[in-house]
């Protein structure tokens, strides 16, 4: 698919899916271990552990909003290419999350290392799904990169369960 050739609705659809999968992998190993300690620390800002775990899916939808976003601005900015997504996705990241931040931290009782945490978090996150976009519309076959989000996915959950069993991310038990 060259960078002149129309994208078929039925491929931007899955596009968008391939981004949002990609960007719930590595949100679990993000907050599920790298920044679990925050959320099992008490705190006026978040809800309580067992409550938040049950609303875990909404969260998730959130992305897809974010991934449709992403998409969307990248076919109209002609952005194609796993590189050139990448760094579409953590420019857009950073202005997105930078704005979250420091709305949050101008009227919220969230700690610093919560933020900058979820600042980074986040960038990276729209990054990766920028990347997988771009590889997506420059005519990387879909079933390759559905694989390679499935593996990373898996590898994401099994890393953030060794973290949790050795003891460097707290677990939550529902």
């Amino acid at each position: 698919m060259n960078q002149n050739t129309t994208v078929s609705f039925m491929r931007i659809t899955k596009i968008v899916i391939l981004c949002w999968l990609s960007m719930i992998g590595f949100d679990f190993f993000l907050h599920g271990g790298l920044m679990a300690g925050f959320y099992v620390q008490t705190s006026p800002f978040l809800l309580p552990p067992e409550k938040a775990f049950r609303l875990i899916p909404i969260g998730y939808l959130s992305f897809l909003l974010f991934a449709i976003l992403l998409v969307w601005l990248m076919l109209g900015q002609n952005i194609r290419g796993w590189r050139g997504g990448l760094v579409f996705g953590l420019k857009l990241g950073a202005l997105i999350w930078g704005s979250v931040v420091l709305g949050l931290m101008s009227i919220s009782t969230a700690s610093a290392g919560l933020l900058i945490g979820w600042f980074f978090g986040q960038t990276i996150e729209l990054g990766i799904a920028g990347a997988f976009g771009g590889s997506a519309l420059c005519g990387v076959r879909l079933t390759k990169l559905f694989f390679i989000v499935f593996v990373l996915l898996f590898l994401s959950l099994l890393l953030t369960l060794v973290l949790q069993n050795l003891g460097f991310a707290p677990s939550l038990r529902v």
